[in-house]
């Protein structure tokens, strides 16, 4: 078992892993091993994941999300094909620890303090002084 959060846990078994060749540097390395990862989980059938998590899930995944719910994490930013398996599952374990993560307490509307108020006040007033200095009078 695998601990997302303290009440989330997932079961290994329902991971699946393909690995393929990856894109990018690499040299002749890039031609022969297949060290990119694509982790599958059935986020929509998986009994370990609340509703209310995968519903948000669902949402965050975004494109990685197929029609039948399965969700896709590729990863190939490392040359060994184990760092590749424990980066696309820090991504999974990521995804869904925002998802089941509570969400942001509302703000409370505030009201300026009495002081801010007489600030801003006493600034208006000796912007409104030195501009009537800057004033042409007649006579002058």
């Amino acid at each position: 078992m695998i601990e997302v959060t303290r009440r989330i846990h997932l079961n290994e078994a329902e991971l699946h892993e393909d690995f393929l060749r990856a894109s990018g540097p690499g040299g002749q390395n890039v031609n022969k091993v297949e060290t990119a990862v694509q982790l599958r989980f059935d986020l929509r059938h998986s009994p370990c994941i609340p509703d209310e998590v995968k519903a948000k899930a669902e949402k965050l995944a975004g494109s990685r999300l197929t029609n039948d719910g399965v969700l896709i994490i590729s990863a190939q930013r490392f040359r060994s094909r184990e760092r590749n398996r424990e980066d696309a599952l820090e991504k999974l374990l990521a995804l869904l620890r925002e998802a089941a993560a509570p969400p942001p307490p509302k703000r409370r509307p505030t009201k300026p303090t009495k002081g801010s108020k007489q600030r801003r006040l006493d600034g208006k007033a000796k912007d409104g002084r030195t501009k009537a200095l800057r004033k042409v009078r007649p006579g002058d």
